[in-house]
């Protein structure tokens, strides 16, 4: 006889679904019934969710638990003894009260950067901010990893963010009106998978299959292009000396819209004379840039050409900006766009993370999802997200940052939930000597995470499938009830709760509750967000149904179109800029004065690097997100011999005798890493991809005596813990140069699918 399974509605960053499970506890999965092109990544969750290094006790290493708090070069190597929820939470309360006494709020770092769970309640980050703000603040985060660099530039230049990330046309609009979409870094398809808070109708790899536009891909990936693209295969890092080579095609052929720069631009005068080297005596012509980015130059001056002749939408991609000089990619893709006069048309003008994520270019509505209130921040201090290992490793020490000069405060005790740094972070081996400067370092995760092994204090988490929630994304067309499926995996508490009895102990329950359950918190957050849509008249049903119902449709509302009003009359619809125009020149950057950001699009070659021949590009995975799912059935499945692929083509793979499938070792002066070969043409010659997101596994090097390896494949020992820019200080860790060889030694199990080493209390 079989049992009729009971499917309960729950989301993810990857994709809304239904959930059920098996007497024996097996965990089935299901798309939502709504979505034409499920993400194949929703395939990880049965493996994840009750795998081997799940959390299941709180722990606490035992140097620390024997020796006390203080700065350590252990974290990472000693084993852990589990402890009850009580010894956990009194030694966790206790330290930040002394902390606060002895040091004051600033020296606790509470950035808590990571994806952490789609939910809207249950998010990680969230809960955490909201229980340091209510114990008097703590030293922030600002801007992320993934376009950080460009959450600086852009408001100097267009004013803002949102007018191009959350206001970008759609690929309806894009089909209907545009000639041609020039994309520099690529339309990566993987990519459309993922969108922060979910997506529940993945419509843009359809979109983009069938977009019915001329697309011209500029990128060193093939798999960066879609079907029936042009390819031009750029030398990496070098898409700013072909903006402007085509810039300067378009100024000396005079495609170039004067009315348009004169009308809606300041400073096209100044970015001009640079195009035709009026200052520095070198002409950014075409032949120019054919020598730095390998692109032909009558290729280029073709492009130019077909560009000039119809509706064309330039995107850049955000990682091109994810390298030094990041801002620059962005910065000349928008004078590119400014100078075809088409901004603010549809289909055409500038976009920035087409391919990048999900809901860039969804038709979606554009509504913010109920959301936990946070509070206010009692300390000011604050570091760019991207400059953690800076901060453990440099109290005192100042650096600019968006005009200012700032000072690193000293950090005694790191709160972490629901992130993963030696995921997001770069040059790993550093970022070990920075985690072991603080006095305490604290933990709350669902797995034994490379982060969690170099805490001192790890608190188990719940799963999104363990709790219940509401989900949805920035750009989503459905809200979803997130149903509890599962029962926590042994002792896991969700982060209210954790916080909560943190918050207890140290009297503020009241304050961080506010006497609400996890179900009346939902409650409370979904009708604040319904009453808001009824009162603009749309039809929203009360918590109960939907609950019930286990969705909603999220109504349509007016779209802000700032950019369109902007072009129509920019004295009536000014830009947030100082000009209120788009600024091709910025006399606020030129004024800081910074080398490596001029007042202007600019080509700065990268630092002269050490490393090897072959240039690394660390791209997003195709079969997870981010390090989340690494365990899981899609993202092993990928795997060779164990370790993640590296891509290398035919002719360096053959330089270095190294087979499809082979173990290799990749290796800089920062550090080494294990990976399986994957011998395609799919890359450049000169150039290797090994995407981010296989989980640290720190093991002795056996070609380096006394120093380590990952074992696993993870690219960010090999890369450069340096800024984009003294501007943005964002994160720059997208390229890399490397020599690979091939490893005919003894391949090391890997530690990290196994949790640490735990004893009992």
């Amino acid at each position: 006889m079989t049992t009729e399974r009971t499917w309960l509605p729950s989301s993810s960053h990857w994709g809304a679904f239904r959930a059920a499970t098996d007497p024996d506890g097996t965990l089935h999965v299901e798309p939502h019934p709504a979505d034409p092109a499920p993400s194949p990544l929703l395939g990880n969750l049965a493996g994840t969710v009750r795998h081997r290094t799940r959390v299941r006790r709180p722990a606490i290493r035992r140097g620390w638990l024997e020796g006390g708090p203080g700065p350590t070069g252990a974290r990472g190597s000693e084993e852990f003894v589990e402890v009850s929820w009580d010894t956990a939470l009194d030694l966790v309360a206790e330290q930040l009260e002394r902390t606060r006494r002895e040091h004051g709020n600033e020296a606790i770092f509470g950035g808590s950067y990571g994806w952490s769970s789609a939910g809207r309640f249950h998010h990680a980050q969230s809960q955490l901010h909201r229980f340091h703000n209510t114990i008097g603040g703590y030293t922030a985060s600002r801007n992320n990893y993934s376009f950080g660099t460009s959450q600086v530039l852009l408001p100097h230049v267009i004013g803002s963010t949102d007018a191009l990330l959350q206001h970008a046309d759609s690929w309806q609009t894009i089909r209907e009106h545009t000639d041609l979409v020039v994309a520099f870094g690529g339309l990566a398809t993987k990519n459309l998978s993922i969108a922060s808070g979910g997506i529940t109708r993945h419509t843009g790899s359809a979109a983009l299959r069938d977009l019915g536009t001329d697309v011209a891909v500029i990128s060193p990936l093939a798999d960066d292009v879609p079907p029936g693209s042009s390819w031009y295969p750029i030398a990496p890092g070098t898409d700013v000396a072909l903006q402007l080579g085509l810039a300067h095609t378009l100024l000396t052929s005079g495609h170039h819209d004067q009315d348009f720069l004169e009308r809606c631009c300041t400073g096209f005068d100044v970015f001009a004379d640079y195009l035709l080297g009026e200052r520095d005596g070198t002409a950014k012509s075409a032949e120019w840039a054919a020598g730095i980015c390998g692109i032909d130059a009558a290729d280029i001056r073709a492009l130019a050409a077909r560009m000039a002749a119809g509706r064309t939408l330039i995107t850049v991609s955000w990682s091109l900006q994810r390298t030094e000089h990041g801002e620059q990619p962005v910065w000349a893709g928008l004078a590119l766009a400014a100078m075809l006069g088409q901004i603010g048309l549809p289909g055409g003008g500038f976009g920035h993370g087409y391919g990048s994520m999900a809901d860039i270019g969804d038709d979606a509505p554009v509504l913010r999802p109920p959301t936990l209130p946070l509070g206010r921040n009692p300390v000011s201090t604050f570091i760019p997200v991207a400059r953690i290992a800076d901060l453990l490793l440099n109290p005192g020490q100042q650096y600019d940052y968006d005009g200012q000069r700032l000072t690193y405060p000293e950090i005694r005790l790191v709160h972490w939930a629901g992130g993963n740094p030696f995921h997001h972070h770069q040059d790993l081996n550093r970022l070990r000597r920075a985690f072991g400067r603080p006095d305490t370092v604290v933990v709350q995760e669902t797995h034994w995470t490379a982060t969690a092994r170099h805490a001192d204090v790890v608190l188990p988490a719940t799963v999104a499938l363990e709790r219940e929630d509401v989900g949805a994304g920035r750009r989503d067309s459905h809200l979803i009830a997130m149903h509890q499926v599962l029962d926590p995996i042994g002792e896991a508490r969700d982060d209210y709760d954790i916080l909560a009895g943190l918050a207890r102990r140290l009297g503020v329950h009241e304050e961080f509750t506010e006497g609400r359950s996890p179900r009346e918190w939902l409650v409370h957050m979904y009708e604040q967000w319904r009453s808001g849509l009824v009162a603009q008249g749309h039809d929203i049903p009360p918590f109960a149904e939907f609950w019930a119902a286990g969705d909603v449709r999220i109504p349509d509302v007016p779209r802000r179109a700032p950019l369109v009003a902007f072009r129509s009359d920019p004295q009536q619809n000014p830009l947030r800029t100082p000009s209120g125009r788009i600024e091709l020149f910025s006399a606020t950057i030129d004024s800081f004065g910074h080398p490596d950001c001029p007042g202007h699009p600019a080509w700065l070659p990268a630092r002269q690097r050490r490393g090897g021949p072959l240039h690394l590009i660390a791209n997003q995975p195709s079969t997870r997100l981010h390090g989340q799912g690494d365990v899981g059935a899609v993202s092993q499945g990928a795997k060779v011999a164990g370790r993640e692929p590296i891509r290398i083509h035919p002719q360096d793979a053959a330089a270095r005798g190294i087979s499809d499938g082979a173990v290799v070792r990749v290796f800089n002066h920062l550090g080494a890493c294990l990976a399986g070969a994957r011998v395609t043409e799919d890359v450049r010659p000169g150039v290797v991809a090994l995407a981010t997101g296989a989980w640290f596994d720190p093991q002795p090097d056996p070609v380096r005596p006394g120093e380590t390896l990952c074992a696993h494949g993870n690219p960010n020992v090999l890369t450069a813990d340096v800024p984009s820019s003294r501007l943005s200080q964002g994160c720059a860790g997208q390229h890399a140069h490397v020599e690979v060889e091939r490893y005919d030694g003894p391949v090391p199990a890997l530690r990290c699918s196994e949790p640490p080493p735990l004893a009992d209390s």
